[in-house]
């Protein structure tokens, strides 16, 4: 798949995610097979633009191309203001959310509420693209409420206006993540435009990655929440793709230096005090499923420091047995 000059390595793609999707995060899942990884939703208010938090959102140094950075807002002039600044800053590819669920999102008419209004998407489109001389693309949902599917128009306002890739989670913003993605409106849209389709929705396996690619036809798949504590997930897909044969699940082993290397990349990218409280999460997706995880999340999650959390973990999972296997 190719969005602008950028040929991806194949066609799979981690997705935006706030509070997940950070340099580490992304760039772990690039060095296990992912094609793409879009960065978290960066705001278009430029007066937030110095601060730490977004500054850590902006920030690409060493990362694997191509760069995309998620940008959100509902005012075309300032959404064209952000693409140009993040572009400035080394994107190489600009992301529009009109995707995104969440109430504080939606409330201020960004993300997917913008859904209900066609005539602004065109605006903020057509401004963020005249805006930058790099790639932009789109994630949408299906449409604001299942009475109000208008994805089909948001597709063609996209292509229309100069939008070289589209992705699509197949439900709409009242659905939140509740219920199947509904792949037939994926399907139908990738048949009436053009431009790439990228289908996002319940892609929890190697085997749902490969019904989705061929029931929709879409040209990559986006995957989000399964890469959460199993970032391997893009090279189990990619070989299953290739060989219709599964990866060995990976062994504890394996499991522990994958996990304190990203821990290791988390520190040196936040420092100690935010390091250790964002590598929580992390943690406790990546001992899910595994024989006494919940104790051991109760008791890692009270450690403040980076040598306690590296230590417990590490004698977590050394303690694993050899054979055990992940549950999904």
């Amino acid at each position: 798949m190719k969005i602008g000059p950028y040929q991806l390595t194949n066609n799979l793609i981690l997705a935006p995610m706030a509070g997940v999707t950070d340099r580490p995060f992304r760039q772990l899942c690039k060095n296990l097979g992912a094609g793409m990884a879009v960065s978290e939703m960066v705001t278009c208010n430029s007066l937030l633009w110095g601060s730490e938090k977004t500054k850590r959102r902006a920030n690409h140094e060493g990362e694997t191309e191509p760069k995309s950075v998620q940008i959100a807002g509902a005012d075309p002039a300032m959404m064209a203001k952000a693409a140009k600044h993040n572009a400035d800053h080394g994107a190489q590819i600009i992301d529009i959310n009109m995707g995104c669920p969440a109430k504080k999102i939606c409330n201020v008419m960004s993300g997917s509420a913008l859904l209900q209004n066609e005539t602004l998407v065109k605006e903020i489109l057509e401004a963020v693209v005249a805006a930058v001389d790099i790639p932009v693309t789109l994630k949408i949902r299906t449409g604001w409420d299942k009475e109000n599917r208008n994805a089909l128009n948001i597709a063609k306002i996209a292509e229309e206006s100069g939008i070289q890739a589209l992705a699509m989670h197949g439900r709409t913003r009242a659905c939140h993540y509740r219920g199947n993605a509904e792949y037939d409106t994926i399907a139908e849209v990738k048949q009436k435009i053009s431009i790439p389709m990228i289908a996002n929705g319940d892609i929890t396996t190697p085997e749902k990655a490969k019904f989705v690619l061929e029931y929709t036809n879409a040209d990559a798949v986006m995957i989000g929440r399964a890469a959460q504590g199993r970032p391997w997930i893009f090279r189990e897909i990619q070989h299953y793709l290739e060989t219709g044969e599964h990866l060995a699940e990976p062994r504890p082993t394996e499991v522990r230096d994958i996990l304190l290397g990203h821990l290791d990349n988390l520190y040196a990218f936040y420092g100690e005090f935010t390091g250790v409280r964002i590598a929580r999460k992390h943690i406790s997706w990546y001992s899910k499923g595994h024989s006494h995880g919940a104790a051991f999340r109760d008791a890692v999650n009270r450690v403040e420091t980076i040598e306690q959390q590296l230590e417990m973990t590490q004698q977590f999972f050394n303690n694993l047995n050899p054979s055990e296997e992940l549950a999904a």
